[in-house]
């Protein structure tokens, strides 16, 4: 495997996938495959709950919005999507890490000059909804406050597509086994400590909320309830560098009820570029702040998904970060996403809502030039989302 110039493995990291199977799309499955299948279903009162429960072999999770995560015979699925009573049945099908292989620095959008002026993000929590972090980073350790894992964390065996799972070790059940989360932890909160790199907050506190397995593949079930979790603790930032092309109601019904909960939701537009109106879910919901990236030349990066969704842009095009046991360079919207969460948990230190600080990020964006498509109101300006003269670009 190459190393990079300090000695650092290269990881490989998942590009955007899709397997998802969207609701009411279980048409001729009746006879084919497994006899049971998990599945989603979101329920519009009790006698729906019911029959979906009546109709399960297993309950696997519910939430504390109406739906649940169930296995079920797939001869039963008509007759759920057919019940009044149910608002949807959706095959549980998985989202993937976005980002390629291959970074730059928090000089462009002036999180230094926050910085020199006391706005670290101290008092903000940040959850990385991804592959875990490491637990024993330097960079990363003194940020890091609660972790709670929705996949195992296991390093043995392989991924889907040949990639490679990282040989990281499992210390906490939330660590990082694929390098992905440690790296995006980074970019949005690592510690300001005179080695390694700094972070967009660098005294933010880091909540690791393991939605990812190691090859970088994650449930809708699982991102919902991770997003859940991070609205039931009251925490400021959810940052999902994560996505895929089909939607899920039940990711959409869990960032609803987080964004109702007054936490700012963060996400990856996607890696699908060059293309146009192709912004990935959940960034693409109205309920979540979708990021496209940019490189340093301010121009649109080539691999950016572009489309109305996107509310601004932010560095994602060859970006320095933490991986467990070093650094490493990594390009993709997933790398652009945590600039932005770790400007709004600094906007939420000093008091913003997770709507006021959308707003703000919004309307001190830097105009680079760019269509409304591919950076929204333009690019991340930190320090003028705070209030300070960012003149020096």
């Amino acid at each position: 495997m190459p190393e990079d110039d300090a000695g650092t493995k290269r990881r490989t990291v998942l590009k955007a996938t899709s397997g998802a199977v969207a609701a009411g799309a279980f048409s001729g499955l009746a006879s084919a495959g497994e006899a049971t299948v998990e599945v989603n279903v979101g329920y519009e009162n009790e006698r729906g709950r019911g029959a979906a429960v009546e109709a399960a072999s297993e309950v696997v999770r519910e939430f504390n919005f109406d739906a649940l995560t169930m296995r079920v015979s797939r001869n039963a699925i008509e007759g759920l999507e057919q019940n009044p009573h149910v608002r949807y049945v959706e095959e549980n099908g998985t989202m993937e890490a976005l980002a390629q292989s291959l970074p730059w620095g928090q000089d462009r959008v002036d999180s230094e000059v926050a910085h020199a002026n006391g706005d670290t993000g101290e008092g903000a929590d940040i959850a990385i909804l991804d592959t875990g972090i490491d637990s024993d980073h330097p960079d990363l350790t003194a940020n890091v406050g609660a972790g709670k894992a929705f996949v195992s964390c296991d390093t043995q065996g392989g991924c889907r597509f040949g990639a490679k799972p990282a040989d990281n070790t499992c210390y906490e059940s939330w660590d990082d086994d694929n390098d992905h989360g440690s790296h995006c932890a980074g970019i949005a909160d690592a510690v300001d400590n005179s080695q390694g790199v700094v972070g967009t907050s660098t005294t933010a506190t880091l909540h690791a909320v393991k939605v990812l397995d190691k090859c970088g593949s994650g449930s809708f079930s699982d991102i919902a309830a991770g997003v859940e979790y991070v609205a039931d603790q009251g925490w400021d930032v959810g940052s999902m560098s994560l996505g895929g092309s089909s939607s899920s109601s039940t990711l959409k019904d869990a960032c609803q009820y987080a964004h109702d909960k007054g936490v700012f939701l963060v996400a990856a537009a996607g890696n699908s570029g060059p293309c146009s109106d192709c912004v990935g879910y959940p960034a693409a919901y109205d309920t979540v702040m979708a990021v496209s990236a940019t490189s340093a030349d301010d121009s649109l990066a080539d691999f950016s998904s572009t489309g109305p969704e996107v509310e601004i842009a932010a560095p994602g095009d060859n970006v320095n970060s933490t991986i467990p046991g070093g650094y490493s360079e990594f390009s993709g919207t997933s790398m652009a996403c945590p600039h932005v969460a770790g400007a709004a948990g600094q906007l939420m230190a000093n008091g913003a809502t997770n709507t006021e600080a959308r707003d703000t990020l919004s309307s001190s964006a830097e105009d680079i030039g760019l269509g409304s498509n591919e950076s929204g109101s333009g690019l991340l300006d930190v320090a003028a989302a705070l209030g300070y003269d960012s003149s020096d670009n």
